[in-house]
C-alpha cells in the first residue's frame, strides 16, 4: 500500500515494493501472512498474479478464496487436496445417515413393543 502503509502480505513475502495499485493488496492484508504464503507455495505468485489479471475485478475475491481454500487443503493433504477433504466429509455424512437409520429403526421397534404391551 502507498502512503507509508505497510506492504501487503504478498509483497512482503516476495520482498518487493507494494505499489498503490498492487493486485495482491486487496486480498492479502499484511496481518494475514500465512494466507499468501500457502497460496504462493501451492500455485506460485506469478500464476496467482496472472490469474487475477485475467479475471474481471468483481470475480477476483472469489478466485482468491478458492485458491486459499485449495492451498490450505493441499498443504494438509498434498496428494488429494480439497478432493480428499470432500470425500472424508462424504464418508462422515454416510456414517451419520447410517446411524440415523439405526436409531429410527430402534424407535420403531420400541413403539411396536410398547403397543403390544
Amino acid at each position: 500500500g502507498a502512503g507509508g502503509m505497510s506492504p501487503c502480505a504478498a509483497c512482503k513475502l516476495l520482498r518487493r515494493r507494494c505499489a498503490k495499485d498492487c493486485i495482491f493488496a486487496p486480498f492479502f492484508p499484511p496481518d494475514e501472512p500465512q494466507k499468501f504464503a500457502y497460496v504462493h507455495k501451492v500455485f506460485g505468485a506469478s500464476n496467482v498474479n496472472k490469474m487475477l489479471q485475467d479475471l474481471p475485478v468483481y470475480q477476483r475475491a472469489d478466485a482468491v478464496n478458492s485458491m486459499v481454500y485449495e492451498a490450505n487443503s493441499r498443504i494438509r493433504d498434498p496428494v488429494y487436496g480439497c478432493v480428499g477433504a470432500i470425500s472424508a466429509l462424504q464418508q462422515q455424512v454416510a456414517q451419520l445417515q447410517a446411524q440415523l437409520a439405526v436409531s429410527q429403526a430402534e424407535i420403531v421397534c420400541m413403539r411396536m413393543q410398547h403397543a403390544s404391551t
